[in-house]
């Protein structure tokens, strides 16, 4: 079998196919998280941008409707322990594949006081309590489970990782919204139904290519850096899925996208400018970010702790970052370039504020600055 060996360039312009930031677009909000097989969601505002380039029509109340009413899209923990959005039908396996043991604490948990005694008694009393009260907030679960016996300070990170860890344990997930994004929390299986398990190596596999159609090409180093699995388990769940996916050499290295995926389309006329807001899968779907982000200005993407900039995109490559100011149902997009902006990408970031305002339902202008 001849494998297609591609520049960066071309890397790049599939990677913008594949995540649904060129070409075809979903429909709907579902559909985008289903396609992309999860979404960061550690920032709601920013979750919600996120399906903006990569859908057509749906605006940030159809995310919101999405996620706290009619429960297509669900949030919580799974790779690397982070929270996503996951379409509804996805949650159970995925939670299920990356379910850790009972009774296997990290480190920080046991620094927070999290033992495994106290676990043990947390998840039935969180049970019960959800059950009865739910949707919570946190303050007011931590509250609860304090008049049964299970204190945690709640002026530290324990309550949120009490949390994670009921999430990951496949007991509650994120429910409705209150008033300023503030989060709730609900039982999983009341807030989205029972679900049939799949073996661990089939949902390994589903996993796989779910990712490589969403992100390829993309190696198994990629895989293992978003999903948080070992590096064999990678390449094995990739030798799993191999019948659906294909191999190319990606600027060099062995990598996997979607077998259906044309890599001999042609490239379009106009360049593709995206505006991604932080956190976005573009920038942390990959184990590294050098193709697509100049190692120059990889400090304005990523000054630290963990923090990755909103960022303008053209033809896959970063060229800056952007940020927005809003007041009412005005807002103000300033644009910052890391060089002089191609004339020829002008008139795709005018469309991308627009379609900014039109997603948020505001007023929009824009201003564009080089340093």
């Amino acid at each position: 079998m001849v494998v297609p060996s591609l520049t960066a360039s071309q890397v790049l312009r599939l990677r913008l196919r594949s995540q649904q930031l060129s070409g075809g677009r979903a429909a709907d909000v579902a559909e985008v998280v289903a396609r992309m097989g999860a979404l960061q969601a550690q920032s709601t505002r920013d979750a919600r941008l996120a399906v903006r380039p990569r859908a057509d029509g749906p605006d940030a109340a159809a995310v919101d409707e999405a996620c706290n009413q009619t429960r297509s899209v669900v949030r919580t923990w799974a790779m690397r322990t982070t929270l996503h959005m996951l379409a509804a039908q996805d949650v159970g396996w995925v939670v299920d594949l990356f379910r850790p043991p009972a009774g296997v604490l990290s480190r920080r948990q046991r620094q927070l006081g999290l033992s495994a005694e106290l676990l043990g008694r947390a998840l039935p009393a969180i049970a019960g309590i959800l059950s009865e009260c739910g949707p919570l907030a946190r303050a007011a679960l931590v509250a609860k489970l304090a008049d049964r016996g299970v204190v945690v300070d709640p002026r530290s990170q324990a309550p949120a990782h009490l949390i994670g860890y009921a999430a990951r344990q496949g007991l509650v997930c994120r429910g409705p919204d209150l008033s300023d994004d503030e989060p709730t929390y609900v039982l999983l299986a009341d807030w989205v139904g029972e679900h049939a398990p799949l073996p661990p190596d089939q949902a390994l596999a589903e996993l796989a290519r779910r990712y490589a159609r969403a992100h390829g090409p993309a190696a198994a180093g990629d895989f293992a850096y978003w999903s948080g699995l070992p590096l064999g388990r990678a390449r094995r769940a990739f030798e799993f899925a191999a019948g659906e996916l294909r191999e190319v050499d990606a600027a060099g290295e062995r990598a996997w996208l979607d077998a259906a995926l044309d890599v001999s389309a042609p490239d379009p006329e106009a360049p593709c400018v995206r505006l991604l807001p932080h956190f976005d899968e573009y920038l942390l779907g990959y184990r590294s970010r050098d193709l697509a982000l100049p190692a120059p200005f990889a400090r304005r993407i990523q000054a630290g702790g963990g923090w990755v900039r909103a960022a303008i995109v053209v033809d896959g490559r970063v060229v800056g970052t952007w940020q927005q100011q809003r007041k009412g149902d005005q807002s103000v997009i300033t644009v910052e370039t890391f060089a002089r902006l191609d004339p020829a990408a002008l008139p795709g970031l005018e469309a991308e504020a627009a379609d900014l305002g039109r997603f948020q339902r505001t007023m929009t202008s824009l201003r564009v600055k080089s340093r």
